[in-house]
């Protein structure tokens, strides 16, 4: 018969054929067949994949025709897209800007974005022209309109309006 030592070594070998042991051959006889190749996705599509999905729970629209957007930080720097994709969903109050951006500071855009600019940004644009021309500089469309609104003045408005 066969002694116990050759039986120790024949089970060994028995389990590392079976499974797997120090072998680490893939593929060949008796080896399970791969049916299709699966595709690594980058984190990047990943990350898209979930936005638009998170876009489309929430029934973001395309609004068309849009062609800059600005948007302006605390710190004097507009974030400035050009020909941006916009979507924006009025039941959540939410609003997707996307599109390659660049950083710029306030005097690049000046010109073109006065119209655009809100009361913070007066006052910041009002900053900027005192340090650049010298107290005397007059920034377009940033002077006080009390032009045509009259003095207040005190009793009866209408002996006031009789005598001017």
């Amino acid at each position: 018969m066969v002694d116990a030592d050759e039986m120790a070594a024949a089970r060994q070998r028995m389990i590392a054929k079976r499974f797997g042991g120090n072998s680490t051959s893939t593929g060949g006889k008796g080896s399970v067949r791969r049916k299709k190749k699966v595709a690594s996705r980058s984190s990047g599509a990943q990350s898209d994949a979930k936005l638009s999905a998170a876009l489309k729970k929430l029934g973001a629209t395309n609004i068309p025709g849009i062609e800059e957007v600005n948007l302006f930080k605390e710190d004097g720097k507009v974030i400035h897209f050009v020909n941006p994709k916009v979507q924006a969903s009025i039941a959540a109050n939410t609003y997707i800007i996307s599109g390659p951006s660049e950083t710029k500071p306030l005097q690049e855009l000046l010109p073109s974005i006065v119209s655009q600019l809100g009361m913070d940004n007066l006052s910041q644009l009002k900053n900027l022209a005192e340090q650049a021309g010298g107290p005397g500089a007059a920034v377009p469309g940033a002077d006080d309109d009390d032009d045509d609104v009259p003095d207040l003045v005190e009793g009866n408005f209408e002996e006031v309006s009789e005598t001017a």
